[in-house]
């Protein structure tokens, strides 16, 4: 099943990568399928902890990142704009280098209100790193305050 408004490219979502908090991050989408989609965010000096490890709110921010994004790429972005609303994750394994990858699959694409479960784990293993649930709400660009 195709969520997409319209046939997006990664090329075309390059230029959401280089500005904002994906650029100082340096989250870049590496995968747009039917029904999900995929960024990488690296793990060093930019993402850790003082311990050495990823960040909790790094990979809240990948999480974000990527579910927001899906629910724009599935709206009219002439008539209805896509804003966070609620996110929570659990923390599962600590990644010291490498990237970890964030995957953004729709739990309830509605009317007013998206869910995405983000799930993100290392590049090298498919073992969790952290699960995470984003609720997005959708506003008609009129409705706007």
């Amino acid at each position: 099943m195709r969520i997409w408004h319209k046939d997006y490219t990664l090329e075309s979502l390059k230029s959401l990568t280089s500005q904002y908090m994906t650029g100082h991050l340096r989250i870049e989408f590496i995968e747009i399928a039917p029904d999900y989609l995929k960024a990488r965010m690296p793990v060093d000096d930019h993402t850790h902890t003082p311990r050495g490890l990823l960040h909790g709110g790094a990979s809240c921010a990948l999480a974000e990142t990527v579910g927001s994004t899906a629910s724009f790429l599935s709206i009219d972005p002439d008539k209805q704009t896509a804003v966070g609303l609620e996110i929570n994750a659990n923390h599962l394994r600590g990644v010291r280098e490498g990237y970890v990858i964030g995957t953004a699959r729709p739990v309830h694409i509605g009317r007013s209100t998206h869910v995405w479960d983000i799930r993100i784990h290392a590049e090298d293993s498919q073992k969790p790193v952290c699960i995470s649930r984003l609720t997005v709400a959708i506003l008609q660009k009129n409705g706007i305050s």
